[in-house]
């Protein structure tokens, strides 16, 4: 087969698989498991086939007319590049286990055809977007990720969080994918046609009217699809559906296709140098905002999705800087140890029977218990944390060391504001993410709280995931950096001696305050009821609840329930714990800009139609009505009564005969 002919399999494969899971769900049962994993495994392998053969040289590409519009014409067209190729691999690889951890996780689940069909889906609509060369047929598979990750997120619907939680998720995604239409269609205009090689050619060649504009416009979308501020909120609710899912959309579909894009049209960014400030701020919010957050969070999956979040920020911050190698490589290993990270979690989870208890406060003896996501998911916490020789060491140097080339004037792709932005954001940010993975560490597996029932060992196929991915997290950065160079541009990964020592330095000092802040704490503790609500730092028991709702765990109402009194996040962010923990109160402003004025522009509609257009149209039926009673009162149907009118009637015209003749 030729390369053209694997990668159009790559996507389809899976497209394939869901359309038969959906069909057979239901009459045939015993063939879910297999048109699950089987098409997304086949998938992967043509996968690491199509990157071989493409092996970081020169773009494949392939385009044939798919409609003609009469105008911009709209092309199936590829473009595998090596960044195209590398996550492709990633995609296929993270799906690939989530499908094979979810035959464990929801083994009992009724509605898992479907989750099945669904997850393969979203995998062939994020392979399309990989692939594709052509920007509305990417477009295509940027839209079905959001109906996917609406469904997907939902799955959960009996319960009221998963519902607002998809609905969020697509509403919030949907307000930016609007403006990234118009920018996609605006450059589209400017260069007269979607094919990228095309964008990219008109934008060497300087060419493009507009970059500034569209720009813009398209950072929209992606703040939205990769969950950057202000457009973040809806990852955190996400977690209220399957941790597979979670697991999926933060690793290597959906949030990532955002960065991907920029990857995809760099030079098209760098064309404003506006966008690219824009770009860096973006990027140096989300990622200290995320942080902080984290640190505060107490359900274990929401540390994970604003770790997410703040990651994400890490990949935009150096295509920020102009370097999309360090972007896509921090993708990568991101991709690897995020995944390791929930299905661990998934695991935790799983043992104690029930998603409701993903509470860290409540969590105790966890490594006796699951060992496995006990060794696995210390290995991913530390890749998470940057400390070498593990894989997130290598990624986050090469984005703090992308900005120091910006700062030091090595590289013009990018201002220096740009620069300075994300080399101090990125300093803040790893001291940050070595505080909160190591609370997540030490409250996960050396908490406090209260003892949930054993349910014994879990699947077989869900502990062998996890050391799987484990591989990966632990390696694949330092083999990255020596052995795929010329996958990225040719560009050098190898770490600088400066970002090294001030990322790995900040990054020992948040785990080591984190740790003396978490025994500081747990000394105070000794002797104290843990069902308390003095045991709260604040004493408010309002505050003590208003904060339970918004971290979605229960409130201290009793022992069962009661918070690890040990954690160091309060004695960390002090006064701005109760900030953090809640966001910032971000949903706050929107429900006060957005929400409400919308609420009331919709009461307002709905007064004007009942009580000012509905009255017009019953006065407009009221005078046909009433003169319809009066002539149906007329209609006696009594012989007498008529010819009595008639004779009285005669009488009339008599009389006015007569004076009008009188008169006359």
């Amino acid at each position: 087969m030729t390369t053209t002919t694997l990668a159009v399999l790559v996507p389809l494969l899976p497209f394939l698989g869901a359309a038969a899971g959906l069909l057979l769900g239901r009459t045939a049962p015993g063939f879910v498991r297999p048109l699950a994993v089987l098409p997304t495994l086949a998938a992967l392998v043509l996968a690491v086939l199509v990157a071989s053969r493409q092996g970081g040289d020169r773009a494949v590409d392939a385009v044939t007319e798919l409609t003609p519009t009469g105008s911009v014409p709209i092309e199936l067209a590829l473009h595998i590049d090596g960044f195209a190729a590398l996550v492709a691999v990633l995609v296929g690889s993270v799906a690939t286990c989530v499908q094979i951890y979810s035959t464990g996780y929801l083994r009992d689940d009724p509605r898992y055809p479907s989750y099945a069909a669904l997850v393969s889906l979203f995998t062939s609509a994020m392979l399309l977007v990989v692939y594709s060369g052509d920007l509305m047929v990417l477009l295509v598979g940027w839209e079905i990720m959001g109906i996917c990750s609406y469904f997907l997120v939902g799955h959960y619907w009996e319960t009221p969080e998963a519902r607002a939680a998809s609905l969020k998720a697509f509403l919030v995604t949907k307000l930016g994918d609007v403006p990234f239409l118009i920018g996609l269609l605006a450059l589209a205009t400017d260069v007269g046609s979607f094919r990228i090689t095309k964008v990219l050619g008109a934008v060497a060649s300087g060419s493009l009217d507009h970059p500034t504009l569209i720009a813009l416009l398209l950072l929209a979308g992606v703040a939205g699809k990769s969950a950057q501020f202000p457009l973040h909120t809806w990852l955190p609710d996400a977690m209220a559906g399957p941790t597979p899912v979670s697991a999926l959309i933060h690793a290597a579909t959906m949030v990532t296709a955002g960065v991907y894009f920029v990857a995809r049209l760099l030079p098209l960014f760098e064309a404003s140098r506006a966008a690219m400030v824009v770009l860096a701020v973006m990027a140096a919010v989300t990622m200290v905002g995320s942080a902080l957050a984290a640190l505060a969070q107490d359900d274990i999956k929401r540390v994970l999705a604003y770790s997410t979040i703040g990651q994400l920020g890490y990949m935009t911050g150096a295509l920020a800087a102009g370097d999309r190698g360090a972007a896509v490589f921090h993708l990568l290993t991101h991709g690897a140890f995020k995944a390791l990270l929930f299905l661990a979690a998934g695991v935790i989870i799983h043992a104690a029977g029930t998603n409701s208890l993903a509470a860290m406060s409540r969590m105790r003896n966890q490594r006796d218990r699951v060992p496995d996501a006990y060794w696995t998911m210390t290995v991913a916490l530390l890749a998470l944390a940057a400390i070498p020789p593990f894989s997130g060491f290598f990624s986050k140097e090469s984005v703090l060391g992308a900005a120091e080339h910006v700062v030091t004037g090595h590289t013009e792709h990018a201002p220096g504001a740009a620069g300075w932005t994300v080399l101090v954001a990125g300093l803040v940010t790893a001291l940050l993410t070595a505080a909160y993975a190591m609370r997540l560490w030490l409250l996960t597996f050396r908490g406090r709280g209260t003892e949930a029932p054993d349910h014994g060992r879990q699947p077989v196929v869900m502990n062998a995931v996890l050391w799987a991915l484990a591989i990966p997290s632990l390696a694949l950065g330092g083999l990255a950096f020596r052995l795929l160079p010329d996958w990225f541009d040719g560009h050098d990964l190898t770490p600088t001696l400066t970002t090294s020592v001030l990322g790995t330095g900040v990054a020992l000092v948040g785990g080591i305050v984190t740790y003396a802040a978490w025994r500081h704490t747990t000394a105070l503790a000794d002797g104290t009821p843990l069902g308390a609500v003095a045991a709260h730092p604040e004493g408010d028991a309002a505050l003590v609840e208003a904060e339970a709702i918004a971290s979605h765990t229960p409130a201290y109402g009793d022992v069962a329930q009661a918070p690890d009194p040990s954690d160091p996040g309060r004695l960390l962010l002090g006064p701005l714990h109760r900030h953090a923990a809640v966001g910032f109160h971000l949903d706050t402003v929107y429900t006060t800009l957005f929400v409400r004025p919308v609420q009331a522009g919709a009461s307002l509609v709905r007064f004007l139609d009942r009580e000012v257009v509905d009255t017009y149209v019953r006065g407009a039926g009221t005078l046909p009505r009433w003169l319809g009673t009066a002539v149906r009162r007329a209609q006696t149907g009594n012989v007498q009564t008529y010819v009595s009118a008639l004779l009285a009637g005669t009488v009339v015209l008599a009389v006015a005969a007569v004076l009008v003749a009188s008169g006359a």
